[in-house]
């Protein structure tokens, strides 16, 4: 399948003061995927094969029940085109 992009914002249901670093968990473990990916302040968006992509949203999951968070919403936004698309060809010309 062809390139997409995939953004993925975590809200785990935990203390304020717990959110960050269940979030910061879940891009370690998209940084350990490989992928390309750029952090933003409300979500991540991380470039690849969708079926890819889509089951790092599932080990992020995972990765909350893991840590004994009892409920997690997950926002995912997919563009997807079979020619492909990237996160450079969208923001490469607002990076310095």
């Amino acid at each position: 399948m062809a390139q997409a992009n995939l953004s993925l914002q975590i809200l785990p249901v935990v203390a304020e003061q717990e959110i960050y670093p269940v979030v910061d968990q879940v891009i370690s473990l998209i940084a350990a995927s490989g992928l390309p990916y750029v952090v933003g302040p409300m979500e991540t968006t991380i470039e690849g094969d969708l079926d890819v992509l889509l089951r790092l949203v599932r080990q992020a999951l995972e990765l909350c029940d893991g840590l004994g968070i009892p409920r997690v919403a997950a926002i995912v936004k997919i563009d997807y085109k079979p020619a492909g698309v990237s996160i450079d060809e969208k923001i490469g010309k607002y990076r310095p």
